[in-house]
């Protein structure tokens, strides 16, 4: 039985990629590249228990990440809404469109669209992808989660991820500069989509991982993986600084510049004497 990663992924309908708890911005990239690249042959959805910050902006479909695990099911919810002022809930079909109507008793206001909330629940993933982690703690879904029993769950990383001896995970953990460089490694090893947004992605994750290829971790194949990335249109881009003293006096709106008075010399007050100089 073929176990590698391309042939796991190539077998499963639908994939979720789940992130852990307040990742670290080489955890996000891997994530998010490699939902990327299954996106057009697979039903792939990408998830993290915790709210993305600023600084992953940078990353291309990092909107593409939910809160919500799984998006099996749509949820209809109406917020600051009592419940008891609907009448009933009906649904049509018309010209092959769907129509949810809510009907308020007699007397009282409507819903308005402002309190209409849509969101995602339930899983229907043949394979979980567990990016990064320490400990089980940093994949609560899986712990708690009742759907995701029975899905196949496959673990990368750059150290091994403990979490029960019931719960069966495959692991593709090994010493690298970041969870990047594994990634770039199985899509070049699986013949998955490697395009410029998904190279951009590994290279930023890789670079911001290995902090700025100090890390010890760093090896040739590390350099091999970012040349191979830069080779199909990969862009590294720069780290934006969020410090005033990054920008130059008077480029920041609203800020007032102080201007250095220096004081002129003494001398150059006071009345000047010249002395000619005698020619014999």
């Amino acid at each position: 039985m073929d176990n590698s990663f391309g042939s796991i992924i190539n077998s499963a309908n639908s994939v979720l990629i789940l992130l852990p708890t307040k990742p670290f911005f080489d955890q996000v990239a891997a994530g998010l590249s490699l939902y990327l690249s299954l996106r057009e042959k697979k039903d792939v959805s990408i998830s993290c228990p915790s709210p993305m910050v600023v600084e992953f902006n940078r990353l291309v479909g990092v909107n593409k990440i939910t809160q919500e695990l799984g998006n099996k099911n749509l949820v209809v919810r109406l917020v600051d809404y009592p419940a008891e002022n609907i009448e009933r809930v009906s649904y049509d079909i018309e010209s092959s469109e769907f129509r949810l109507t809510i009907i308020p008793k007699p007397g009282f206001p409507s819903p308005l669209k402002e309190q209409a909330n849509l969101s995602y629940s339930g899983v229907s993933a043949d394979v979980v992808i567990l990016i990064g982690g320490a400990n089980k703690s940093h994949f609560p879904a899986v712990i708690s989660s009742k759907e995701l029993i029975g899905a196949k769950m496959i673990h990368i990383g750059t150290r091994a991820l403990p979490i029960s001896p019931e719960k069966s995970i495959m692991s593709f953990a090994r010493p690298a500069s970041s969870c990047s460089e594994i990634v770039a490694d199985l899509i070049k090893e699986s013949g998955f989509v490697l395009d410029v947004d998904v190279a951009t992605n590994l290279l930023a994750g890789i670079e911001e991982g290995s902090n700025k290829f100090s890390s010890s971790e760093v090896v040739a194949n590390t350099f091999q993986a970012v040349a191979d990335l830069m080779r199909v249109g990969g862009v590294r881009k720069q780290k934006f600084s969020h410090q005033r003293e990054a920008f130059p006096p008077g480029s920041i709106p609203g800020e007032k510049v102080v201007e250095e008075k220096k004081k002129a010399p003494k001398d150059w007050l006071e009345p000047k004497i010249y002395k000619g100089t005698s020619i014999s």
